[in-house]
This record gives structure tokens, C-alpha cells and sequence, in this order.
């Protein structure tokens, strides 16, 4: 019996899973939600207990999610994007209710119960896969740093139950769910944006392209670890650290006044962050500043919000406003909370000026590898754009700007990328 074509998109945000049978479009695995099934998984993990005597209980995907909103105060750990860590050598390991967890055991908990979840409701074994890797893992400087990224991705997998693992571009992918039912071939541009990284390759596509071939295809590939985390980013900094003591200042030991250090804010800003200021270190660190500075209640807002661990709550917010911007000229940004009320307005026009070093590295990124490969923007005959932050018009004026507009595609920007892995896969069996 052939082993299933399965594809699977382990994203910073959201993750997918799909099945190719070789008829039809490739099927997606669908998980139970808050409301009801959801094609994608949601790349969270909640440890949570009752006290200091009961056992931890560990939830993952949609389950972490409703698990972490029903909390009224929350004791334990919301774990997310631990994809955007796995090339940094700075973290290896976190401590949750006194016990080391390493990178690898966080993903394998994930990526498992994805698993046992998409085969009990595919009824196929999920243990092999092609599974996506972005051009350009967050934070990789060098070649070595990738490869510390892919190993220990790989070993997260093999902690999930997964016992073959082929890796393939993100952007590729893409261009498989992109292709498929073409009737003329096309030289195509895909744009991936992920919530660390943008992706971008340059390949022909269609009918006339070997079945298996995808490396020959390829002219070129770039990314950049821009993506929407860091225009969330940008948006807690004007709309929320300001409340929490950024810019405030604490009298030293010595009679002095300095400012609160603003590598707290910078973790703020990075909603997955968050969690990790919740240590006994940097917990005492906070009271020992809200002590001594010249506006502690804006220092104990900051305490609160570490104290509940309150990064979802601020990314649920920057995603609604990040929404509402993509569709109108303003949005409220709203936090409605036990310890943090926030309700300030922000026109797009400030949004696309806060990320307007960030547009530029993606433009940027695209310029060059239409440099690099040879290639004027006119020879392009598609461009297709997946990934949530494609839909930041802004983000689309940097292809409209290059690119004739009814060239420009986008859609299923959550899935694409499963769809299209599982699409390789099926192609991997057939040669």
C-alpha cells in the first residue's frame, strides 16, 4: 500500500496539514475549534494547573487557545511562534512550573498532537511528509544557523511521531496549489508572508514542467525574516508600551534617574515574547523599577501584564486593528481587559509609516531577486501572493508598483501552502 502524499505547513502562527489522493484537490485536515472545524491549527501550547500540588496539563492548537481564554487569571504558560526560535542559539530550553522544556520537545507536543488530530480525521497514518521551511528562517545570519534551524525542526518532528521528513521551500508550495489546472505555462512570482519571514521565488510553472522536477523549475529564491509579527510589532509600540512605562524613568541606587530598560518593550513588541518575561528573575526585576519610578502605576500596568502573560490578548487586539487598517483609513485599536483598557484610534496612513522600514526590506528583497535572476518585472506573467500580511495594502502596493495589477493574485492565504506540499509529495510517489 503507497504511503498518503502529505504535506504539512508548520507555520509561526498557524499551522496545516493536507492529503493529496490524486484526484481532485488535495484535502485538508481539519481540527475542532472554538466555533466549529478549522483547516488550520493554531501553533500554540498552554501548560496550565489548578495549584501548586496538581499536575500540569498541557494544551495545543484551537484546544490551547479556548483553554487559555476561559482562564479568569492566568497562572500558567501560553507558548507561541516557536518557529520564529529555531535558528536563534540564544534559546535552547524555557523552565514552565519548575521543569526544562527544550525547543524540540515544545515542537514535538505541537506537531503530535496536529498528527494524532489530522489522522483520525483523514482516517490515513500521518508518519511522512513534505514539510515547509521558509527561504530564510528568522534570525539565520549564516549558512550554519539554517542548518541548526532545519535540525531542529527535524527533531521536533521525530519527537511529534513523524518518521519521514522531506523539507521544501515554503514559496514552492505556494506555487504547486498556485499551478495546478493551468493550461499555459507562466513565469511566476510567489510572495509567501508568513508571521516571521517573507518568502519570495521566481519559477516557471504549468503543463509543460516535469512532474517531480520542482528544483529545475526554480531561477531563484529570497526571503526575508520581515513579516506581519513585526508589523504587529509596530503597532504595540505606539499604541501600547507608551501606557506601560516606555520612556519612564526609576531613580537609582545612586540618586540617579534612567530610564526603564527598553529591552522589556522590545519583548512586548514580539507578542511571543511575552511568556518569556514571565521569570522569577525578570518578575522581581519589574517590582524592584516599580519601586523606585517617578510613575510606578505605569510601571505596575507593565507588571500585570507580564503577571498574566497577556501576549495573546495583545496580539488578538493588533490583528483586529491590522484587519480593520487593510479594509479602511482608520481602526480602533481596543484592549478590553481586567488590568488593560485600550481604546485609541490609528489611521493607516500612521500604520504605514511605523512599517515603512519593514515595506522597504521586503521591496527591497523582490528587487533583488529580479536582479539577481535576469528578470524584468515585464517578463513576470503572474504574481501570487499568500500569507495573512498580503492582504496589507501597502504590501500590495510594492507589486502594483512593479507589476501590471491584473497580474497580482491572491487567495487561500492560510492553506496554500499545505495544499501545495501535499501536492509535492503525491508528485514524489508518482516518480
Amino acid at each position: 500500500m503507497p504511503r498518503p502524499a502529505l504535506g504539512l505547513d508548520f507555520g509561526t502562527t498557524n499551522s496545516a496539514l493536507a492529503l493529496s489522493d490524486g484526484e481532485g484537490p488535495p484535502r485538508l485536515a481539519r481540527f475542532v475549534g472554538p466555533d466549529e472545524p478549522t483547516p488550520t491549527f493554531r501553533s500554540l501550547l498552554y501548560f496550565d494547573r489548578e495549584d501548586e500540588r496538581s499536575p500540569v496539563e498541557v494544551h495545543a492548537g484551537p484546544a490551547a487557545l479556548v483553554a487559555y481564554l476561559e482562564r479568569d487569571v492566568h497562572g500558567g504558560r501560553l507558548i507561541q511562534s516557536m518557529k520564529s526560535f529555531l535558528a536563534s542559539r540564544q534559546f535552547s530550553a524555557t523552565e514552565i512550573f519548575g521543569r526544562s522544556y527544550r525547543l524540540e520537545h515544545l515542537i514535538g507536543t505541537l506537531m503530535g498532537r496536529l498528527r494524532e488530530e489530522a489522522e483520525a480525521e483523514l482516517g490515513v497514518p500521518v508518519r511522512s511528509a513534505v514539510v515547509g521551511r521558509p527561504v530564510r528562517f528568522v534570525g539565520a545570519a549564516s549558512d550554519e544557523d539554517e542548518a541548526l534551524a532545519l535540525s531542529r525542526l527535524r527533531a521536533g518532528l521525530v519527537n511529534a511521531g513523524f518518521r519521514d521528513v522531506r523539507f521544501e521551500y515554503e514559496p514552492i508550495g505556494a506555487a504547486r496549489h498556485y499551478e495546478r489546472g493551468l493550461a499555459r505555462d507562466e513565469l511566476l512570482l510567489i510572495g509567501d508572508f508568513g508571521g516571521g519571514t517573507s518568502d519570495f521565488s521566481l519559477l516557471r510553472v504549468g503543463p509543460s514542467r516535469t512532474r517531480g522536477d520542482g528544483a529545475g523549475s526554480i531561477l531563484g529564491n529570497d526571503g526575508v525574516d520581515v513579516a506581519g509579527d513585526a508589523f504587529d510589532g509596530k503597532l504595540v509600540r505606539h499604541c501600547v508600551t507608551p501606557l506601560l512605562g516606555r520612556g519612564a524613568e526609576f531613580v537609582s541606587f545612586f540618586g540617579r534617574r534612567l530610564p526603564v530598560p527598553d529591552w522589556l518593550y522590545a519583548h512586548l513588541e514580539r507578542w511571543h515574547h511575552v511568556s518569556m518575561l514571565k521569570s522569577r528573575r525578570t518578575l522581581q526585576l519589574l517590582l524592584d523599577l516599580r519601586r523606585e519610578a517617578v510613575e510606578p502605576e505605569r510601571l505596575d500596568r507593565l507588571l500585570r501584564v507580564v503577571e498574566n502573560d497577556l501576549g495573546f490578548v495583545l496580539h488578538r487586539a493588533t490583528e483586529q486593528a491590522k484587519r480593520a487598517l487593510s479594509a479602511g483609513e482608520s481602526a480602533r485599536f481596543r484592549v478590553a481587559h481586567d488590568v488593560l483598557q485600550i481604546d485609541a484610534e490609528v489611521s493607516r496612513a500612521d500604520f504605514e509609516s511605523w512599517i515603512a522600514p519593514e515595506l522597504a526590506a521586503i521591496a527591497g528583497c523582490v528587487d533583488g531577486l529580479l536582479a539577481r535572476t535576469g528578470v524584468a518585472p515585464g517578463q513576470v506573467d503572474r504574481v501570487f501572493l499568500t500569507g495573512g500580511s498580503s492582504l496589507v495594502p501597502a504590501v500590495r502596493r510594492i507589486f502594483e508598483a512593479r507589476f501590471a495589477g491584473d497580474r497580482i493574485r491572491t487567495g487561500d492565504e492560510f492553506t496554500s501552502v499545505a495544499s501545495g506540499l501535499a501536492l509535492c509529495a503525491a508528485e514524489e510517489a508518482e516518480s
